[in-house]
């Protein structure tokens, strides 16, 4: 039996299967992987993407800040890849129950995922300070220098900054589904961003499966691990 007909019996063998993906799931579609500091980057910006992603950066340097993230965060024409498609294949057949993402684009609700857990927020919310009025990520990518509400309020994006805690709720939501799973796929992460790692070791059942293309902290842990793209290894599955 090859790694993807296993792959397939133990989907077949389950029926509230939890994905866990990250970075890589995206790159796929076309969102480059911030943390892998490219020339261009090296030549434009004069601080490494953590730091310009920070919570103290955004309050210190808004100006700056916003001019990265329109740059390097907004990629509103990516449309959504295998991997995201057979993911909310598999939640409309009743097989996947939750889908928890580190990644802000939205490409799974746009795939047609419904419960999905966003770890470190959305491009696609945007809130005044001030009011609380939102905004879509159409609007933050068309604003220059520091977006304003109306009310004269700083539009921030809800996504989560470095510093800055998980939501609660979404953190609760994305614990409990993955206590609950009986197969939980981490895919397309590397498992390096804390705390979002950690939530894999909730997971309690028989079924650990890791899809990447480089070595993870889970491989050692895991009843099959596949070394490859996400889409391509889960495009497979029926």
């Amino acid at each position: 039996m090859n790694e993807i007909e296993k792959l397939q019996k133990m989907v077949d063998d389950s029926g509230r299967i939890v994905f866990f993906g990250g970075a890589g799931v995206s790159t796929e579609s076309g969102i480059p992987d911030f943390r892998s500091v490219d020339g261009l980057y090296h030549q434009r910006y004069q601080y490494p993407p953590e730091v310009m992603l920070s919570h103290t950066f955004y309050e210190k340097h808004p100006a700056e800040f916003f001019d990265f993230y329109r740059d390097k965060m907004l990629y509103l024409d990516a449309r959504p890849n295998a991997a995201h498609q057979k993911l909310a294949e598999l939640e409309q057949a009743g097989k996947l129950s939750a889908v928890v993402t580190q990644n802000i684009d939205g490409l799974h609700q746009k795939a047609g995922s419904k419960n999905v857990f966003e770890l470190h927020g959305s491009v696609h919310r945007n809130y005044c300070q001030r009011c609380r009025r939102l905004y879509d990520a159409a609007f933050m990518l068309r604003s220059t220098g520091v977006p304003k509400c109306e009310c004269g309020g700083t539009i921030k994006p809800d996504v989560v900054l470095y510093e800055e805690g998980l939501d609660q709720k979404t953190l609760y939501g994305a614990v409990r589904a993955i206590e609950e799973a009986d197969m939980l796929i981490i895919g397309g992460t590397s498992l390096v961003v804390y705390p979002a790692a950690s939530l894999v070791n909730y997971y309690r059942g028989s079924r650990l499966v890791v899809i990447n293309r480089t070595a993870t902290p889970q491989d050692g842990s895991a009843d099959l691990c596949i070394s490859g793209s996400i889409g391509k290894v889960l495009a497979q599955l029926h």
